[in-house]
């Protein structure tokens, strides 16, 4: 009987011992998991973004659609423009005489490839529409678009994000809950990672400036 209540003991003192490691060591992984995770995905929405902005440089608005915003770095180009100031003489039929006018030409230069100014030779940015986490590989970020009126002027807007429980998918649903609600300035902010917004003509993200001064 003693030797069963000690053997009772041990695994009690094992199984307490391995919930104390865990409640410290879980959190750490999570983070780091996280941490990953987040790289991967904002390293994909930061191509999304340059590509978008490549949309409307060339067309004048957003794609709404993520397979028509990769079809276009595939065919789209780059107009290469030059100003430079100029002048000619025109009379004047008030003074009666030859004025100076200045004006601005605007010459065109030639053409360059969307894809090669923004991707070079990789083709990432065919796969840019799809979550980067094992296991979610399938799902894709979600894009909406959007016309801003502000005082008569139309602002085209756009905004991709994804759901932080489709990247910690497979992480302790209680870290991720509290990751969900998270409001600080060195954290993801919210229960999404974004880029841009619909409510306002903002193309930035929702993570801190760590993840923009990291190392693709």
């Amino acid at each position: 009987m003693k030797t069963g209540i000690q053997s009772l003991l041990w695994i009690l003192c094992i199984f307490f011992a391995y919930k104390i490691y865990d409640s410290i060591n879980g959190p750490i992984a999570f983070n780091n998991i996280k941490t990953e995770r987040y790289a991967k995905v904002i390293s994909k929405l930061k191509d999304i973004g340059n590509a978008q902005a490549a949309h409307k440089d060339v067309l004048g608005y957003y794609s709404d659609n993520l397979d028509s915003l990769v079809a276009f770095v595939d065919t789209a180009q780059y107009t290469l423009t030059q100003k430079r100031d100029s002048s000619y003489l025109e009379f004047d039929r008030v003074y009666r005489i030859d004025m100076l006018r200045e004006v601005i030409v605007i010459d065109t230069l030639g053409f360059a490839s969307v894809k090669d100014s923004l991707f070079g030779d990789s083709e990432r940015y065919k796969n840019m529409m799809f979550i980067p986490v094992n296991g979610q590989e399938d799902k894709r970020f979600t894009l909406n678009t959007d016309i801003l009126d502000n005082n008569g002027y139309r602002l085209p807007v756009f905004e991709v994000k994804v759901s932080k429980e489709i990247i910690l998918h497979d992480q302790d649903k209680y870290l991720v809950a509290l990751e969900k609600e998270v409001i600080s300035v060195d954290g993801v902010n919210g229960p999404e990672i974004t880029l841009g917004s619909l409510t306002e003509v903002n193309t930035s993200g929702n993570w801190p400036t760590t993840y923009d001064s990291a190392k693709e």
